[in-house]
């Protein structure tokens, strides 16, 4: 005898296929993404920063893949420049912003400036989908609505520790230029109540949650860059903490 399949059972039949389909397409951009961030063209200070970032699985967890469109905040000697521009691959584009100020600073792990560290990541690993943007981000001149991701990696704790205000605007800024359903990744220090965070250069989460809140976004977290053996007390920067420090990791959902 032949069973009938209810429309209800079908519809529900094709979500589950959608879904594997894409989950296996996420699969095989994460592996292809691991590939390139392992390739010769490829600073190897950045390469080694990565067990503690887990670069891949942060992009997973914000959704951040092929012929996206995205921008990472304040780039600096472009860490996660490159890794964007191999993500989003030769369909999508990225912009990379700084400020002349941050472009001087010293690029971590070398004797060069973040700027000529950004130049050469783009000129070696041949990033022909990376526009460097220079100036503040209200300044900065993308479509409204056109992005499909924002990254703000470990620097919100710099606005909110100056006035949680200054964060909130930052925010907002960054949120006119989202398409619906577009997303902010923030990943930063963890600070307790007690501590000087602002000495610490470091924040609370419930105070990145709030602000985010308050910017009008739906806000998911993330336990993939915590580390339970942090010492809170002590600055980001403490040769101590040999740089693994816990880290908390929120993806911004807009929903407008």
């Amino acid at each position: 005898m032949t069973k009938r399949v209810s429309k209800t059972s079908c519809a529900a039949l094709v979500s589950l296929m959608a879904l594997i389909a894409s989950c296996e397409g996420m699969a095989q951009d994460s592996a292809a993404l691991r590939r390139a961030l392992a390739g010769p063209d490829r600073e190897v200070t950045d390469f080694v920063r990565d067990e503690v970032r887990k670069p891949v699985e942060v992009l997973e967890f914000l959704g951040i893949g092929t012929g996206m469109t995205v921008l990472d905040v304040y780039a600096a000697g472009g860490y996660y420049t490159y890794i964007l521009s191999k993500a989003v691959g030769p369909d999508g584009l990225v912009y990379a912003q700084n400020t002349e100020r941050g472009l001087a600073f010293r690029e971590d792990r070398q004797e060069i400036s973040q700027g000529e560290a950004l130049a050469n990541k783009i000129r070696q690993g041949n990033l022909s989908n990376v526009r460097s943007l220079v100036g503040r981000v209200a300044d900065l001149d993308i479509p409204a609505a056109s992005l499909d991701g924002i990254l703000l990696m470990q620097t919100l704790h710099d606005s909110y520790n100056g006035s949680p205000t200054r964060s909130l605007n930052l925010l907002l800024e960054l949120k006119r230029f989202l398409k619906p359903g577009g997303v902010i990744g923030i990943t930063d220090h963890v600070g307790i109540a007690a501590n000087d965070n602002r000495e610490l250069h470091r924040m609370q989460i419930e105070q990145a949650i709030d602000v985010s809140e308050r910017a009008g976004f739906i806000v998911q977290s993330s336990d993939i860059l915590r580390n339970p053996r942090d010492d809170h007390s002590r600055s980001i920067f403490d040769p101590r903490l040999a740089r693994n420090t816990d880290r908390f990791l929120l993806r911004l959902i807009n929903p407008d």
